[in-house]
């Protein structure tokens, strides 16, 4: 098994032997959950796959937003994608020149799958209140420490999120492989923490509609 920004990839062969991949995108609300036969099917579980071993993965979404196909190893559905999110943190003379070569506002770069594949509306809010850089910042406007900042507090902050198993928020609906909760929303600073204390400062956070999407982070903090 792999990951390619919000991609995951199971690798293996076709009945006629070829290497093929497995890609899926959990999307909204979608759960990958390794199962016995025996145990109760939950509702909207919309494919199962037998593995050799006697369970099973299961792909549960109630939403119906996700994805499951398969794609060649070398991924060319996903060409359109830019960097994986750790790569391009690990590369940083390279990003942080990138980064600082657009106009967008850099919340909406980090977000930009096009641009770095992996980074969601959660973890773009975390990174840019570690870096103490605002949301609505141009990202041709960082200066050089604030713009590697951003880009090495990625590789950080996604580092932990995934050694903690993901966000699962109050609506429960991201899960790990067993069914149970990610951690990662422990160290959330400022995601959906609108008018509590900044866990920098105490000034309470703020909440901005950015690009249709609710963007949290603390006035006194980032610039």
């Amino acid at each position: 098994t792999r990951r390619y920004g919000k991609y995951l990839v199971i690798d293996g062969t076709r009945a006629d032997g070829t290497e093929a991949a497995l890609v899926i995108h959990l999307r909204m609300s979608g759960q990958l959950i390794h199962a016995v036969p025996a145990d109760p099917m939950a509702p909207h579980t919309h494919v199962v796959l037998p593995l050799d071993d006697g369970y099973q993965l299961r792909f549960v979404d109630p939403r119906t937003f996700g994805e499951m196909w398969v794609s060649s190893p070398s991924l060319p559905d996903l060409d359109h994608l830019g960097p994986d999110a750790l790569l391009w943190a690990a590369d940083q003379r390279a990003s942080v020149a990138a980064l600082r070569g657009r106009r967008t506002m850099v919340k909406a770069l980090l977000m930009d799958q096009g641009f770095v594949a992996g980074i969601g509306n959660i973890y773009s809010d975390e990174v840019l209140h570690r870096a103490r850089v605002r949301p609505d910042r141009r990202a041709m406007e960082l200066s050089l420490p604030a713009a590697q900042r951003v880009v090495a507090i990625t590789g950080e902050v996604l580092g932990a999120a995934i050694a903690l198993r993901g966000s699962s928020l109050s609506d429960a609906q991201y899960v790990d492989l067993a069914g149970e909760p990610g951690r990662a929303a422990q160290m959330h600073l400022v995601y959906a923490r609108q008018d509590l204390p900044c866990a920098t400062c105490g000034r309470p956070v703020s909440r901005i509609r950015f690009g249709g999407r609710s963007s949290y982070f603390c006035r006194r903090c980032q610039r």
